[in-house]
């Protein structure tokens, strides 16, 4: 019974990558967890994780008894789900900015070519609604022109019709990604009510807008993402269950089991009972949510406890693994709550390694996190992930 893990602590970066300045320079002042320490002081308590590893990276303590290193993201920008892809094993295609003040045009006129009745709800906005069910617009939360959301009243329009429409809105856009989603306890008039301008942005204020919640369900697509050659899909044709647990079971594609935790305490909670419980080789994929959801907020105090409690567990936990079981801690990019805005940071990652047989090693600075995707592999004896290069003989 072999079992290996991810945790990603979402959007813990450790200090702005050296090309910042190509993508947003005004963040190459961005260290999300530097930052947070300077503001809590006291109040941060993490000697776990930076005894494992953090200490060393980010202020030359002494090396620590387990492995560790950081890495480079390979994608454009930082963003969540091409985070997860990358380090799953692919890592995307360059993308372009768009917005919908650009291109409505185009798209309206692809989406009626697809048989879709589409029209505009407000004569001046360059917003499109689709089949009086969904609307087409501009995604408020991210960086602008990376993502065009798909907003659907599943009573109008159901979430597999959602996805359909998601794929051919993909096919005509080459954005970082495009989202479909939506809630059957909203409504079309609602989530119209709720589009607003931000910036150059014209979109769904989706936490207003009401999708979130019971029943809401979320389709990612990235712009050239191959997701059957990253592990969870090579994993799933090969019949190794893999459990995607937090946000994973939203931004990861996979066939085994999964759950959205987003409260951090009934997730930790969850991997800890389900990892238990399981009896068979397994992979767990585990993404700590609210850790972003804080940088979104630009609130350091909420930071800061979540990486108390993530801590403690994790002092809690390694020293039940078994003694062929791996964990990997990482994050996928920054977001620093403290640099004046409410976006991701560009910002190299950590990545520590815990187990019975990982042994003390430095695997130094990764070019891509899909090297992560590539390590899992390796440990079940699985065909290569289409990009990445495995480490586990550095660390055992």
């Amino acid at each position: 019974m072999a079992k290996m893990t991810l945790l990603v602590i979402d959007s813990f970066g450790i200090g702005a990558m050296d090309d910042c300045k190509d993508f947003v320079p005004s963040d190459c002042e961005a260290n999300t967890y530097k930052h947070i320490r300077d503001r809590k002081k006291d109040a941060l308590q993490i000697p776990f994780i930076y005894k494992s590893g953090l200490g060393t990276l980010v202020d030359d303590e002494l090396a620590p008894e387990n492995a560790y290193g950081y890495s480079k993201l390979a994608h454009q920008g930082a963003d969540t789900y091409l985070g997860h892809q990358e380090i799953a094993g692919s890592c995307p295609q360059k993308s372009t900015k768009r917005l919908m003040k650009d291109i409505h045009p185009e798209m309206k006129q692809a989406l009626e070519i697809a048989g879709y009745n589409v029209s505009y709800p407000f004569d001046d906005l360059p917003v499109l609604l689709v089949n009086n069910g969904a609307v087409v617009a501009d995604n408020l939360e991210s960086t602008v022109g990376n993502i065009i959301n798909i907003t659907a009243d599943f009573n109008k329009m159901p979430f597999e019709d959602v996805k359909t429409l998601g794929k051919v809105v993909r096919g005509n856009v080459d954005t970082t990604r495009v989202i479909a989603f939506g809630g059957p306890y909203t409504s079309i008039d609602h989530i119209l009510s709720c589009i607003e301008k931000k910036q150059e942005q014209y979109g769904v204020d989706t936490p207003k807008a009401g999708v979130y919640g019971d029943g809401y369900e979320v389709f990612h697509m990235g712009y050239g993402v191959e997701i059957d050659k990253q592990f969870p899909m090579i994993a799933a044709e090969n019949g190794l269950k893999v459990h995607r647990l937090g946000k994973t079971a939203d931004v990861l594609h996979g066939k085994g089991p999964s759950n959205p935790i987003v409260n951090t305490t009934a997730l930790l909670e969850e991997v800890s009972c389900v990892y238990e419980q399981e009896k068979d080789d397994a992979a767990f994929l585990v993404n700590i949510q609210e850790t972003d959801l804080a940088g979104h907020a630009e609130n350091v105090d909420w930071y800061c406890e979540l990486l108390n409690e993530t801590d403690q567990w994790l002092k809690e936990f390694v020293p039940l693994m078994n003694e062929e079981d791996i964990l990997i801690v990482m994050a996928d990019h920054g977001n620093d709550p403290t640099i004046g805005h409410s976006n991701h940071t560009r910002e190299y990652v950590p990545i520590m390694v815990f187990g019975d047989r990982v042994k003390k090693s430095d695997i130094g600075l990764r070019e891509t996190m899909a090297d992560v995707g590539a390590t899992f592999c390796d440990y079940f004896r699985l065909s290569g992930t289409v990009e990445g290069k495995s480490f586990l003989d550095e660390i055992i």
